[in-house]
């Protein structure tokens, strides 16, 4: 990305905090992160890391479309699909968490990782973002991959059953 694609990014993100010019001091000279506000911009879809990593490959297969914003929590083992908010939806399934409108989410800089959070996808300023129905055929797609490597029965791996 360019500086000045690094800089709208900073905008568009910012523009969910309470307070934008806190946001970038945060960013730039604080701890590196920034709550940001989910629900009006933008929901985020949480999944366990190997179903989000892999559907996030599996989105990549259209060379037309870029993803939209994905974010990765190394520590927590999780990636977040940022995509347009919808106070109605009802994301369903193991490990799938919705947060919208009344959630903050941490969100480090468009352009460089911070401690356990690592855009795997930044923002690109312009707003995109992932295509509900798309994201949800590529969920679907890695969720019949991952039943056919952990079979039924297979001692879960980690806090969110990988």
């Amino acid at each position: 990305m360019q500086s000045a694609g690094w800089k709208q990014a900073v905008e568009w993100l910012a523009a969910a905090a309470r307070d934008p010019r806190e946001c970038k001091r945060q960013w730039d000279h604080g701890t590196g992160t920034a709550l940001l506000a989910a629900g009006r911009y933008w929901d985020v879809l949480s999944v366990p890391d190997r179903l989000g990593l892999l559907a996030l490959d599996l989105l990549w297969n259209d060379p037309l479309k870029v993803p939209g914003p994905t974010l990765v929590d190394v520590t927590a083992r999780r990636v977040g699909f940022f995509l347009p908010p919808d106070p109605a939806s009802e994301w369903i399934g193991f490990g799938v968490r919705h947060v919208g409108r009344g959630s903050w989410v941490a969100v480090p800089p468009p352009y460089r990782p911070t401690g356990r959070l690592e855009w795997l996808v930044p923002p690109d300023g312009t707003g995109t973002l992932h295509s509900p129905v798309p994201l949800e055929q590529a969920l679907r797609r890695a969720t019949r991959t991952l039943a056919v490597l952990a079979p039924a029965g297979a001692e879960p791996g980690g806090p969110d059953g990988w």
